[in-house]
Parts: structure tokens; sequence; C-alpha cells
């Protein structure tokens, strides 16, 4: 149902070049980040034992980004950290099928 998406060169440590991607959340009236990606750069694969010719992409969704909308939380580190609220953790369900 995202229809209004926008993508920004970003900095990411890890990979280069980076991009986020943003989306106009219309209850927000604001755009708001719901992925990220780039090339993992080589120095961080060699450990791996991944030879130096081979090249490694990453993407991920935003999801702490929708999660946060639902539920009201205006913090992050409320979500995911130590600022957790350990009772929400335990009181919500692994699986929602109402979205």
């Amino acid at each position: 149902g995202i229809t209004q998406l926008r993508f920004k060169p970003a900095y990411n440590p890890y990979t280069e070049p980076s991009m986020e991607v943003f989306s106009y959340h219309e209850g927000l009236k604001k755009w708001v980040e719901v992925g990220n990606s780039g090339v993992f750069r080589p120095e961080l694969l060699l450990p791996m034992g991944l030879p130096e010719n081979v090249s490694v992409i990453a993407w991920g969704l935003s999801l702490e980004r929708p999660t946060m909308i639902k539920y009201g939380i205006n913090n992050i580190r409320e979500l995911v950290g130590h600022r957790v609220n350990l009772q929400m953790v335990y009181d919500s369900p692994l699986c929602r099928l109402d979205i």
C-alpha cells in the first residue's frame, strides 16, 4: 500500500554506496524512513574468507518506525535497547494478523 517513496544517498559505516528509502505517512503528514541499503565495503568481507572480487549487497526494512507509529512510541530506545518495557514484550502477540 505504499505509494509515495523517496530515495536518498546516505552514510552507513559498513556499506558504500548507501541509500535510505522514505515513505510519506498520511496520518503523520511527514516522510518516514522505511528502508536502508548498500554494498558492503570490501574490508568487511575479507575476515569472512570471501574472495576480494566478491560484492555483497545489504538491504533491510526499517520495521522499527512503523512499529513505533502503530504503538505510539516516540523514542526508538523504548522499542529496542535498555529502555524496553519488558511487560509490553510479554503482553504483545508474536504475530499480528489485524494489520
